[in-house]
């Protein structure tokens, strides 16, 4: 497998200390269903060059095209093929990268045109996914994710040798093309069995993770939202402004997860456990950004990773609010959120870098709450995430909302029990102790994963 993708052009990496230099082609569709509109296709376009800068590319120039309807054969019209061609060929870029997932036969025929590898968007987020891959699950959700794209674009890979043998001997008319490309295709259909069978172990290895979480009584709350909005640097803000411990002097918080400002720095669905003080405890999971065109193929790989936050408590959505198509990016995510079944959770809309807005937006402030039709609370929030006041204002906020699940109840506990006490007093909060002949009497609120936990106990 391995000869095979690095055989494979779509995938060839550019080594040296310069960057790759493209171009950048995108078509706005006219008369699809829901037209996009002039600023978001330009927001669209700019992503993309950001896209490209995060995978070590230089775009040169963008080229568009506003058309009826997309070619079928170029995607282009063949006049503005012709155009990509020249401008090309005269600022010397190395690879063409196009703005929407092209077809096996956009690509075959754009290559023997241009001369040159093609790109398109779905490669292009697969290839910096394969970039930033560091668990053993990361590195295998992205790679089932380019093989199932890379299984239909097969064909085009062997236009060098002859598809079309002679009829001596057996008869056959499979040429060498015709040959190699059913190993190929044999061999990534072994490739892919593989790879489900090592997820779906991964998966259950999760799963058991998640039920000893679950058995702890605390709830889970999910960072989500659209890449580099912030989501890691808030959960570090919070794992400096509570910890409960540390670090050794001089050495790293082991703790911390990775923070950068790039396009999907992690990949990895991280779980820390936040203590803002007795009684007043959750379960904090950072997870995979999300972006406009994600590639269903990397949804549907990163679904075990993404079962965290179907799992959620609370959800809370990051969002850049000093980028000015943030509402934009509010909607892929809550498009995602729903696309994965976790529609019906709780959601705090977290406004980060409210100091970075044009004009700067006063935070921290909690803005209005919102009652969905389905009685899902939704809570608006302007904050930034470097300013203790702002981390603090966001933890109130969640455990007003998680308390408001909770209930005020009362248990007996025998005095040979003292391990349910200890219990009890680390998830709830106590409101009334009594020592009576029987036991312990304790009044406290808590929520009913560990009421349930404490008469299971008893």
């Amino acid at each position: 497998m391995a000869a095979f993708f690095g055989e494979n052009e779509l995938w060839k990496k550019y080594e040296g200390d310069g960057r790759e230099p493209v171009i950048l082609v995108g078509v706005r569709e006219l008369s699809a269903r829901e037209p996009v509109s002039e600023e978001d296709f330009q927001h669209s376009l700019s992503e993309l060059a950001e896209l490209a800068r995060a995978c070590e590319m230089e775009p040169l120039d963008t080229l568009t095209q506003s058309l009826s309807h997309i070619n079928n054969g170029l995607y282009v019209g063949t006049g503005k093929a012709e155009e990509i061609r020249a401008c090309a060929e005269m600022l010397g870029a190395e690879r063409v990268i196009f703005n929407d997932t092209l077809s096996p036969s956009q690509i075959r025929n754009l290559q023997k045109l241009l001369k040159l590898p093609i790109m398109d968007r779905t490669a292009l987020i697969l290839e910096i996914f394969g970039r930033r891959a560091r668990t053993r699950e990361a590195r295998l959700q992205v790679e089932l994710a380019k093989i199932r794209y890379l299984k239909p674009r097969l064909i085009g890979m062997w236009e060098t040798q002859n598809r079309q043998g002679g009829t001596s001997g057996s008869m056959s008319t499979k040429g060498e093309g015709e040959t190699q490309l059913e190993i190929d295709r044999r061999t990534v259909d072994h490739r892919l069995s593989e790879l489900s069978r090592e997820l779906k172990g991964v998966s259950r290895e999760r799963a058991t993770q998640r039920k000893k979480r679950q058995g702890s009584g605390l709830p889970l709350v999910s960072l989500v939202g659209y890449t580099n909005a912030g989501k890691s640097t808030i959960m570090n803000a919070m794992l400096t402004q509570y910890a409960s411990e540390e670090a050794p002097e001089g050495e790293p918080d082991k703790r911390q997860v990775f923070e950068a400002d790039m396009l999907f720095a992690t990949l990895d669905t991280t779980v820390r456990r936040i203590t803002v003080s007795r009684g007043q405890e959750f379960l904090l999971s950072d997870t995979v950004g999300f972006i406009h065109k994600l590639p269903t193929s990397l949804v549907e790989a990163f679904m075990s990773t993404l079962e965290e936050v179907t799992q959620a408590d609370l959800l809370v959505q990051v969002v850049d609010g000093s980028d000015p198509h943030c509402q934009k990016h509010i909607e892929v995510t809550k498009s995602i959120i729903t696309e994965i079944g976790a529609g019906h959770i709780p959601m705090i809309t977290v406004y980060n870098k409210s100091d970075l807005c044009d004009p700067p937006v006063a935070y921290p402030v909690t803005g209005a709450t919102e009652q969905t039709v389905d009685n899902v609370t939704n809570v608006n929030l302007y904050l930034c995430a470097k300013e203790r006041s702002s981390i603090d204002c966001l933890c109130k906020t969640i455990l007003d909302i998680l308390h408001a699940k909770r209930t005020v109840r009362t248990f007996l506990i025998p005095y040979d029990r003292g391990n349910v006490v200890s219990f009890l007093m680390e998830r709830s909060v106590v409101l009334q102790t009594e020592y009576t002949e029987e036991g312990t009497k304790i009044t406290a609120e808590c929520d009913q994963a560990t009421a349930d936990q404490v008469e299971k106990r008893l």
